[in-house]
């Protein structure tokens, strides 16, 4: 089975060939820049050169056309015929409540998580246009769409409700959803691994921390609890995103400042966080740059940061109760930020925390995990770099040919011990965009 995975942004798509009978990733690329005048394209095979171009992508219907092209490049592509492709899974950041699990698409799916764009009208209108344009291509395989919000529906409603009038969540859907759902799938399965021990006994915080970043406890292998909300905007401090805020603080401006509804919510998501504080960045090595030349600012940015975090695991430490296994660390800034994940832990050894500065300075490649918790830490401290691309691949497979279950009782190949990463080993990079940002640590890691 040859599986096309697809993750459509609000301007970019992102994408995967793997060859499921030799567990082999053939080909990633990623086009962005969808809507402006000019799209770029990056794309590489496995054993072939990168291809780099640019056209103009109107709308995700032409970046898929052009994704479908490039793997059929005679030149740069992994396959020589469309038809190889068995079946396309999707990543949907929003599917609401009504979605426990991947599910299949059918016109019917389709038209549920319309219902549920105005919940995410970032992602999923991208998410949704992706498909359609996919499944016009190839009509006859199977499409999966696999939720960044499925992982999440296992929280209890002392966890999941907000301290609103009920008619919101009755009528509204007004409730937290939680994202990165993929991403806690695979490194709690990872952990557990690691730690020796059945992924229904593990008990960890997660700490996914990307451009927009997010904590999950997991209890007994689920999540209990997580920071982003009804949308990804909740929670920790992100690249350009507020995290937790004092909600009086929207009416406020309005009325100070006579700012609009759709002001405020740019103001939240594309003029806060990193980049509120700072004026100028959402790289976090721009930010380290600073901090290393005293600039007040960014001392100031890494220090929020770092606090958030801090204050998540302590939260989540006290959800999980005295049983917590493990810390994990992951994503772009989890993998490669040493002096956030130090910052975030150091202090914590009363919750039976105890960091090696030493192994942390180290961890530093995406290539391996890495237990960064001093010899006698009660915790163990894990970095686990993500693939949440194995997900929606083994996910669409299994849905394919029926043999899926929900991550409670399935055994994903990644949970085994031999589970090697062929992207890593054909020397296939895992994220190939270059545009400026937090994607340059995972494009050009430090050395």
């Amino acid at each position: 089975m040859i599986i096309l995975t697809l993750n459509c942004g609000s301007s970019s798509v992102k994408y995967q060939v793997y060859d499921w009978a030799n567990k082999d990733v053939l080909g990633s690329g990623v086009v962005e820049r969808v809507g402006q005048s000019q799209s770029d394209l990056e794309y590489k095979s496995k054993g072939k050169d990168e291809l780099v171009a640019k056209r103009p992508c109107p709308t995700h219907k032409e970046a898929i056309a052009w994704v479908m092209e490039s793997i059929l490049d005679p030149t740069y592509g992994c396959i020589t015929d469309i038809n190889q492709v068995t079946a396309v899974g999707h990543r949907i950041v929003h599917g609401g409540s009504v979605f426990t699990q991947s599910v299949e698409i059918t016109d019917e799916v389709l038209a549920q998580f319309k219902k549920v764009e105005p919940l995410a009208p970032l992602h999923n209108p991208a998410n949704i246009m992706g498909v359609e344009a996919a499944r016009a291509l190839l009509p006859k395989v199977t499409h999966c769409a696999i939720l960044d919000t499925a992982w999440h529906q296992t929280m209890p409603d002392t966890a999941f409700m907000y301290a609103l009038p009920h008619a919101w969540y009755d009528k509204h859907q007004v409730r937290r959803y939680g994202f990165h759902g993929s991403s806690f799938l695979y490194t709690s399965k990872r952990a557990a691994l690691l730690l020796g021990k059945p992924a229904n006994q593990t008990n960890l915080v997660i700490c996914h921390i990307g451009n927009g970043a997010s904590a999950c406890a997991v209890k007994n292998g689920v999540s209990v609890d997580t920071s982003m909300g009804m949308t990804p905007l909740e929670g920790l401090v992100m690249g350009s995103r507020s995290g937790d805020i004092d909600p009086a603080i929207m009416p406020y401006m309005a009325r100070e400042a006579g700012m609009s509804i759709d002001q405020l919510d740019a103001a939240l998501s594309k003029e806060s966080g990193l980049l509120g504080i700072t004026g100028r960045f959402t790289d976090r090595r721009d930010v380290e740059d600073g901090v290393a030349k005293g600039e007040a600012d960014c001392i100031l940015a890494q220090n929020m940061e770092i606090y958030r975090i801090k204050k998540y695991i302590g939260a989540y430490a006290a959800v999980v109760g005295p049983e917590l296994d493990a810390i994990v660390f992951t994503a772009g800034v989890g993998e490669f930020g040493a002096d956030i994940r130090a910052g975030a832990l150091i202090g914590m050894e009363h919750l039976g925390i105890k960091v090696d500065l030493a192994k942390n300075k180290l961890a530093m490649t995406r290539n391996a995990e890495t237990c960064i918790s001093a010899d006698d830490s009660k915790v163990k401290v894990f970095v686990i770099p993500t693939d949440e691309e194995i997900v929606m691949t083994e996910d669409t497979v299994a849905i394919s040919n029926g043999t899926y279950k929900p991550h409670t009782e399935y055994r994903y190949i990644f949970e085994e011990a031999s589970y090697v990463n062929k992207a890593r080993e054909a020397g296939l990079p895992k994220d190939l965009t270059k545009r400026p940002g937090l994607d340059k640590i995972i494009a050009q890691p430090k050395k």
